[in-house]
């Protein structure tokens, strides 16, 4: 009987921990931690500086994968990788919630420009999403800053930041398909 009553009290204590390990994100909680964010975000993630992505509407699952990026320090960058440092996996769940949860307001883009992009911008949305909303760990593009993707196309381009299918789709594009592209997704919805 003691057996069974240890093993019983270790399935409890193990399904207790594990529920706890996979509680849903809180997205309250992820709106009062996001406080620090708004500076350089824009309020409520919503950037009306190119310097700055807009985070509002991402991909929850894309900006896990950054935020933790950040904090281990594969992904560069000086202020993010501060920036997330000290944040706790369940912190980054709660940010991740609160900034997929508010509306992405479009950033805008060139409309000349847009209109040559937008040819060029189906390949993107296979890994990107029908109209590139996201898709999973694929980053939401439609309403982001140009010029905030062209500094990552660019990136993706010398080899500054890494990833496979981009680094070589970024190879493909002229700088003037950069520009046209990323103000085609700035101009979306």
């Amino acid at each position: 009987m003691n057996l069974y009553r240890k093993l019983y009290l270790g399935v409890f204590l193990a399904l207790f921990i594990s529920g706890l390990a996979f509680a849903a994100p809180d997205i309250a909680a992820g709106k009062e931690k996001a406080g620090m964010c708004f500076a350089c975000h824009g309020a409520a993630g919503n950037s009306k500086n190119p310097n700055f992505p807009i985070l509002a509407g991402q991909k929850p699952a894309y900006l896990v994968n950054q935020l933790r990026a950040f904090r281990k320090g594969t992904r560069g960058n000086g202020m993010m990788q501060n920036m997330a440092a000290n944040l706790s996996d369940a912190e980054i769940n709660n940010l991740a919630a609160f900034f997929a949860s508010v509306k992405n307001i479009s950033a805008g883009g060139d409309k000349a420009l847009a209109t040559k992009g937008e040819s060029k911008a189906p390949m993107c949305f296979g890994c990107h999403g029908n109209k590139a909303v996201g898709r999973g760990v694929t980053p939401r593009l439609a309403g982001q800053q140009p010029a905030y993707l062209q500094r990552q196309l660019k990136a993706f381009k010398d080899g500054s930041r890494r990833n496979g299918p981009m680094s070589g789709i970024s190879k493909m594009l002229s700088e003037e398909d950069v520009q046209a592209v990323t103000e085609y997704m700035g101009s979306l919805k």
